[in-house]
């Protein structure tokens, strides 16, 4: 290993030590996400609040962003030593190059996060949104009829009730105002 650097000048040592430790640790990191070793803390903490930004996975300023940085950035210095000469020019690039990993790491960050949400049906999901009558809804809670409602893209038939005077013939539009146990709670839509 000491010949491969003997033969080098600094500036090309430099990339290749960051290149090579900030691999090492990228792969260290990836492995441990893999078994699931990849929590920053053992505290489970339960509490409610307002968190701007509280969802996102995503810290400028972390371990993980630091080396992605730093693998864009000293494989970039190492990938272009021999074609950029001026080693201020090879910095900004191998600096912008690491920025670009960092982006492009979120970026599958979020693409991973959105495979994990949960997108289960919860009849409180209903709440204030507009269903065609499918089956008519007796006035005044004395039956009950049939609605085609969509949440969160797909599409459910759920028995509904209404509060109003009329009966609300299919076709109809209604909007969601409650829920009894499974049963909407609707009043009809006038346009």
């Amino acid at each position: 290993m000491k010949e491969f650097f003997a033969n080098m000048d600094g500036t090309q040592q430099f990339y290749w030590y960051i290149a090579i430790g900030a691999s090492v640790i990228f792969i260290i990191q990836t492995i441990m996400t893999f078994v699931g070793a990849d929590a920053d803390t053992g505290v489970d903490a339960d509490f409610d609040g307002n968190l701007d930004g509280g969802d996102s996975p995503f810290q400028l300023f972390s371990l993980r962003n630091l080396i992605n940085f730093l693998l864009g950035f000293g494989w970039a210095g190492v990938s272009l030593y021999n074609v950029i000469e001026n080693n201020i020019l090879l910095a900004i690039v191998a600096f912008l190059v690491g920025v670009l990993f960092i982006a492009f790491f979120f970026f599958i960050m979020r693409a991973l996060l959105k495979l994990s949400e949960d997108n289960s049906f919860k009849i409180e999901d209903t709440i204030g949104k507009t269903a065609d009558v499918y089956l008519s809804i007796p006035a005044a809670k004395t039956g009950k009829g049939k609605v085609f409602i969509s949440v969160r893209g797909s599409t459910h038939e759920l028995s509904a009730i209404t509060n109003s005077v009329d009966e609300i013939k299919n076709g109809s539009l209604v909007k969601v105002v409650g829920i009894e146990g499974d049963i909407l709670i609707v009043t009809p839509l006038t346009l």
